[in-house]
């Protein structure tokens, strides 16, 4: 454990960088403009009511593999963190093999150290395992703080494991900050074990912060939902009932989701 003289010079300096540096969210090429999913990698997560090609899809880690069961065959964005690209540990090892071979839309992938910052580095850890994007995006440290900030009103300084949000949490205000008109969550359960790839039943990390922030954004107003009945019971999120987007609206979103689905997604290098 970081003595106390470590730990208050590790909040003094990100405190006194953050505020000097005013780094920006991280933004999507297009702003949402309708319903966004959000699918994480529990091991049970269902279809939204309504689902159709209005709706954008941010899947999380590896979770794009539940999406194929909807009969789409690449998210619209993926958040990854690092550790996913290289790590050894089960979780990361994991990630890259039922990756392999697929692709999504716009890729931002979630960096801690300023080593991992290179793009060239991360391209050659996607091209390993043949993951094809769109478009690669870099995420720090301050771009996250700065996002759960100007979403939530929090300054969270990512100490440690314990008052860190899971990457699905970052998925849920990055899509705030953009525009969607509603998120809806899958297969993000702050109370289960697990990951719908694999039968190692890991713990999950980050449990109790993750359910303070969804009941603090659900406070705050925020159109949050669930489209699991037993994360609707256990945490308190509505459940989704389907879209309630004018139909003009829905069908210019619609058009333009098409048209990024069916953009070439493979950057490989």
């Amino acid at each position: 454990m970081p003595s106390l003289l470590a730990q208050m010079h590790k909040i003094i300096y990100r405190r006194i960088r953050y505020t000097l540096t005013r780094p920006k969210p991280p933004k999507t090429s297009v702003p949402f403009a309708g319903p966004v999913v959000v699918v994480g990698s529990a091991p049970v997560s269902h279809k939204p009511v309504g689902f159709d090609e209005t709706y954008r899809i941010i899947s999380v880690n590896a979770s794009q593999i539940a999406v194929h069961a909807w009969g789409i065959d690449a998210p619209d964005i993926t958040l990854m963190g690092f550790n996913e690209l290289q790590g050894g540990n089960t979780a990361a090892v994991e990630t890259r093999r039922v990756l392999t071979g697929h692709r999504t839309g716009a890729l931002y992938v979630l960096t801690w150290r300023r080593g991992q910052k290179r793009q060239g580095r991360v391209e050659n850890n996607l091209n390993s395992f043949s993951y094809c994007y769109r478009d690669l995006h870099l995420v720090g440290r301050y771009q996250r703080i700065a996002l759960m900030h100007k979403a939530s009103g929090l300054v969270n300084l990512e100490l440690d494991a314990e008052t860190k949000c899971s990457n699905g949490m970052i998925a849920v205000l990055f899509a705030l900050y953009n525009g969607a008109s509603a998120v809806i969550i899958t297969g993000i359960n702050p109370h289960s074990n697990g990951h719908i790839y694999n039968s190692a039943n890991l713990t999950r990390k980050h449990t109790r912060f993750d359910r303070d922030i969804l009941i603090r954004l659900l406070r705050q107003g925020y159109p949050i939902y669930t489209a699991d009945p037993q994360v609707s019971e256990e945490v308190g999120l509505p459940l989704w009932q389907g879209d309630k987007e004018p139909k003009s609206k829905s069908a210019q979103q619609a058009t333009v989701n098409s048209q990024q689905r069916s953009s070439p997604a493979c950057q490989l290098r």
